[in-house]
């Protein structure tokens, strides 16, 4: 990017303010360096890099890289081979830990960007540890940073207080004719007594050191020397072992150089995105959707550097035009307009969110150039004008497609009609080559070039003649006017002056401004026009947008039903195919009573009912209705079972017919007249009296379809099952089991034997497969 431009567009202070939201130096430093890319690759991680991090810190807000430091110069000396010390080993420590933190915050992270860093951050939990043990938080080395330090310092303290009391012996009463003061002080590093010059024969020892008058003189005591020399010694080992431990602890920082850079790189960079995240916050920022048309669209766009009551402008440059001409009064917000387009494309290109409305759109621009300000300079003989003809030429020079060009003022400080000429040209000049040009101007000359020109497009910004201040509103369509008749005639300017000047102005340019007059009123109507429609087209959007939601909310709740529909009938059929099978393993392994079917029947119609209705049901014709009586025969038309009704349910709707030993509820819609069947018995073949169908009944209750003699004697045996069959003729049963075992065979035989003579059987056969084999009888009434 132009480096002169982005100086010019203030790019630069959006770089300060960026680096000050910052919390250490790595990050500061890549905050400075930013600099807009023109690649689109960089410019989306850039962008993303920011969305992420901004994301992460609006649902935890206390994320970051807490007490971090520029550990980079102390991992640079430790793998030198230099000695660091403990003020560096502390920040080492307090970068890890943060590091730790951060790690621990990011790894659950689901954004790839975070979760990507979060793998390039080495906490070293045993370089922590070692650290740890090694330091306390002001710096001082620990006893447990070795295992032979704390020896030594208890030996340093050892030989110092056998010198004190030395001393303190000596000074109490050995020497204290001899002494200036009774006190013992340091020189040099050892302990001395004050001695009197004259009575410096009564004290042997070393002098080293005397006052200023010569009256006194520091004597380290013979008989001392010796605890001093222990002492010093001591002190000695527990210095070289503190640096033998330094030594050691920079070796390691050494040994992980590479793996506390990648750290400290993570580190950086997740507090230079955590800075951009907290600008684009400040900013009330959003990300700007990346076009690959050559267009800028900007909607509620605010210029980063202004303060208090901000208006937000609207700016379309590319649909249909490529050039927009800004006209309007002096201080009406021209100038900030022009800036305002290309600090914000800058900023997007550097991976930062703009102040700007959601739907903001912005290209990946090559280059963005900016004449801006006045180019005026003694030192370099350069007018106004010359000054800005140079910065153009060389902007000239380099525009194209995919290029920005913003000019402020252009064709000003020289003659207007050749000004204005020159500023005709250059705007055709960068309409062919594809450039995208935004220009403020005064000339009336450029706001009729804007109107007939097919690439270019007029804007004003907008003044107030009640209030004499400007709005700092763009509209766009609309050329703009200066006002100066109209500004002198609201502060007070005499009227005939004011007319006189009118009157002044040639026909053609009268003309011109009523033309212009009539531009502004045409375009303010066709404006207005344009954006009822866009309101319109917005609500109808909104409308359809609403409808096709409402539909699809609908067609979800259909197939949601439906689907649950289904598998709830699925389900009750599985139950009830289970229960079924379970009645039927029972009937084959052992006696189950009318009471059990009739709780398994049930079970199976509470769970019919639980079936889905479906949501329409054909129209039948029912057949005329017939009433149904307890111990009528009747036979399903669908199921083919034909027996005879033991209960009758739900007010005469459902029936239990028994058929085959087995009971079936059924509808008794679906039950047809069977022909009546001779119950093998004495008697007549009519129909049963109430007294006969009640007994049956109270029969049909209690008698079990099945019958065990196992364990029983013969003649029990028989005795039992002559009652049963008695009780199974009476309750209607068409066919019972006899379960007698296979044993020596004699209570088969004579069970069969007995019931082939029995005059209520009609039929005696041994059972198959699944019905008990020879073990058992299938007797049929």
């Amino acid at each position: 990017m132009d480096a002169r431009s982005t100086a010019l567009l203030e790019f630069p202070q959006v770089r300060e303010r960026l680096a000050a939201a910052t919390s250490f130096p790595p990050s500061r430093r890549l905050a400075v360096a930013l600099d807009p890319s023109a690649d689109p690759v960089v410019v989306a991680r850039g962008l993303d890099e920011t969305d992420q991090a901004r994301a992460l810190l609006s649902e935890r807000s206390g994320v970051g890289v807490g007490a971090a430091h520029d550990i980079g110069p102390s991992i640079e000396r430790a793998a030198r081979g230099g000695r660091l010390d403990p003020s560096q080993f502390l920040e080492l420590a307090d970068t890890l830990d943060a590091a730790s933190r951060l790690q621990t915050s990011l790894a659950d992270d689901r954004r790839p960007l975070l979760h990507a860093l979060a793998r390039d951050i080495h906490p070293l939990p045993a370089v922590r540890s070692t650290l740890a043990r090694s330091f306390d938080p002001v710096g001082e080395i620990l006893d447990t940073a070795s295992p032979r330090l704390g020896g030594l310092r208890a030996a340093v303290r050892v030989a110092y207080d056998r010198l004190r009391r030395r001393l303190d012996a000596l000074v109490g009463s050995e020497l204290g004719g001899a002494l200036q003061e009774p006190i013992i002080t340091l020189r040099n590093g050892r302990y001395v007594v004050p001695v009197k010059s004259e009575a410096r024969s009564r004290v042997k020892g070393i002098v080293h050191d005397a006052s200023g008058s010569g009256q006194t003189l520091f004597v380290e005591p013979l008989v001392a020397v010796e605890l001093g020399n222990a002492w010093r010694e001591a002190q000695v080992a527990e210095r070289e072992e503190i640096e033998r431990i330094l030594d050691e602890l920079s070796a390691l920082i050494a040994a992980n150089a590479e793996a506390l850079t990648a750290t400290l790189d993570a580190l950086a960079r997740f507090d230079f995105w955590a800075a951009k995240a907290q600008l684009a916050a400040e900013l009330d920022g959003v990300r700007a959707e990346t076009t690959d048309r050559p267009e800028i669209v900007l909607l509620g766009a605010r210029h980063p550097g202004l303060t208090g009551r901000i208006v937000p402008i609207d700016v379309r440059i590319g649909d249909g035009y490529t050039a927009l001409v800004v006209t309007g009064p002096n201080t009406g917000g021209k100038t900030v307009t022009l800036r305002t387009i290309g600090l914000l494309a800058l900023m997007h290109q550097a991976g930062l969110h703009i102040p700007a409305d959601s739907g903001s759109r912005l290209p990946i621009l090559r280059d963005v150039f900016a004449d801006i300000g006045d180019e005026q300079s003694i030192a370099q003989s350069l007018s106004t004008f010359s000054g800005h003809l140079r910065s153009i030429t060389r902007i000239v020079e380099s525009a194209g497609p995919g290029t920005l060009v913003l000019l402020d003022e252009l064709g000003a400080g020289t003659d207007p009609t050749e000004g204005s000429a020159l500023a005709q040209a250059l705007l055709d000049h960068f309409i062919r080559t594809g450039a995208l040009v935004a220009a403020t101007t005064h000339y009336a000359e450029l706001k009729a070039y804007a109107h007939t020109t097919a690439g270019a497009r007029n804007a004003s910004v907008e003044f107030d003649l009640e209030t004499l201040s400007p709005t700092y509103r763009l509209t766009i369509g609309l050329p703009g006017g200066s006002q100066a008749f109209a500004i002198a005639e609201r502060l007070g300017l005499d009227a005939a002056i004011v007319a006189d000047a009118r009157s002044r102005l040639s026909e053609n340019e009268r003309a011109f401004e009523e033309t212009l007059a009539r531009i502004r009123a045409t375009e303010g109507e066709t404006s207005e026009a344009l954006d009822r429609a866009r309101a319109a087209e917005l609500r109808a959007a909104d409308a359809l947008r609403e409808a096709t939601e409402e539909r699809r909310r609908a067609r979800e709740e259909r197939d949601e039903l439906v689907r649950s529909a289904r598998n709830e009938a699925e389900r009750l059929v599985a139950d009830l195919r289970e229960d079924v099978t379970e009645t039927r393993r029972t009937l084959e392994r052992e006696t189950i009573t009318a009471p059990s079917l009739d709780a398994a029947v049930a079970r199976a119609e509470g769970r019919l009912e639980h079936l889905p209705e479906r949501e329409a049901e054909p129209v039948v014709v029912e057949p005329p209705v017939h009433t149904w009586r307890l111990g009528d025969r009747a036979r399903s038309r669908t199921g083919g079972w034909e027996g005879r009704i033991a209960a009758l349910e739900r007010g005469g709707e459902r029936a239990t017919l028994e058929a085959g030993g087995m009971r079936v509820s059924v509808d008794t819609s679906d039950l047809e007249v069977a022909a009546p069947v001779l119950t093998g018995r004495g008697g007549g073949g009519g129909a049963e009296n109430e007294g006969t169908s009640s007994l049956r009944l109270d029969r049909a209750r209690s008698v079990a379809s099945s019958l065990d003699l196992r364990g029983a004697r013969v003649e029990e045996a028989l005795e039992a099952l002559d009652r049963y069959l008695d009780d199974a003729s009476l309750a209607g049963l068409d066919k019972v089991l006899i379960i007698h075992g296979s044993g020596t065979g004699a209570l088969r035989d004579a069970v069969r034997a007995e019931a082939g003579s029995h005059p209520l059987v009609k039929a005696v056969r041994a059972g198959e497969r699944g019905e008990g084999g020879d073990g058992a009888s299938i007797i049929t009434l």
